[in-house]
């Protein structure tokens, strides 16, 4: 998985449409292999990311859980943290 594609379910503050947007452009550049494409494919690129964009919003806005949200913050220094070990020299 592309990691610069983040979870979003379930924090709190919830997920807003640029994050969605944003982890569906990752997506969309990961499959295609194009980190900005051709212009005669730029409206194929675009369009794929508007619908997994759309398709992302509606999964995450109709799944359910009982775990309390997460916090953001929290789990940024958790994966900053996590990161360091990972990257230590």
């Amino acid at each position: 998985m592309c990691r610069n594609i983040k979870p979003l379910f379930n924090f709190d503050p919830p997920v807003t449409p640029e994050e969605v947007r944003a982890a569906s452009l990752q997506f969309v550049r990961k499959i295609t292999g194009f980190n900005k494409p051709a212009k005669a494919n730029e409206a194929s690129f675009v369009a794929a990311i508007d619908e997994i964009a759309r398709i992302s919003a509606q999964l995450i806005h109709s799944l359910e859980t009982t775990a309390p949200p997460k916090n953001r913050e929290v789990e940024a220094a958790k994966a900053k943290a996590r990161g360091a070990v990972r990257f230590a020299t």
